[in-house]
C-alpha cells in the first residue's frame, strides 16, 4: 500500500508487504497530543479488524508532548511496537515513555533497523 499522510502532516503510515505498520515522524517533529491521536487513529483504520506489528521511526523527533505520551499508552490495532531511533535524544525520548507510561503492548527501543525488523516479526514464546 502506499503511505497514508497522517493528519496534520508530520507523519507517514504505511502497511508494508512484510505485515508490518510503519509510522514515519518528520525529522526535527514536535509530537502533541493531536499528532498522536491521528496517528493512532490512521494505525486502527488503516489495520480494520486486524492487528500488526508496528515500527514507529522516531529519528530526530525533538519532542512528545506529555499528553502525546499519553495517547501512545492507549491500546491500538498495534500487537508489538519497535521504536527506531539514531541519537542519544531519541534513546531519551523512548526511555522516558517507557519508564513513565505502561505500553499497550510489548514495546523496546533499538538504534538498528535490522534488529527492529527482527523483534518485530518473531513469534511470541
Amino acid at each position: 500500500m502506499e503511505p497514508v499522510l497522517v493528519d496534520g502532516g508530520k507523519g507517514t503510515l504505511e502497511l508494508g508487504s512484510d505485515g508490518v505498520l510503519h509510522l514515519i515522524w518528520e525529522p526535527k517533529v514536535r509530537i502533541e497530543i493531536h499528532d498522536a491521536q491521528a496517528a493512532m487513529a490512521a494505525v486502527n483504520d488503516i489495520a480494520g479488524d486486524g492487528s500488526y506489528p508496528m515500527l514507529v521511526d522516531m529519528a530526530t523527533t525533538e519532542s512528545v508532548s506529555r499528553e502525546a505520551r499519553g495517547v501512545f499508552s492507549i491500546p491500538c490495532a498495534a500487537n508489538r511496537i519497535a521504536l527506531l531511533g539514531a541519537s542519544p535524544v531519541d534513546r531519551i525520548i523512548a526511555n522516558f515513555f517507557l519508564g513513565v507510561h505502561i505500553p499497550p503492548c510489548p514495546t523496546r527501543f533499538f538504534t538498528s533497523r535490522p534488529e527492529s525488523m527482527k523483534w518485530l516479526l518473531q513469534a511470541d514464546k
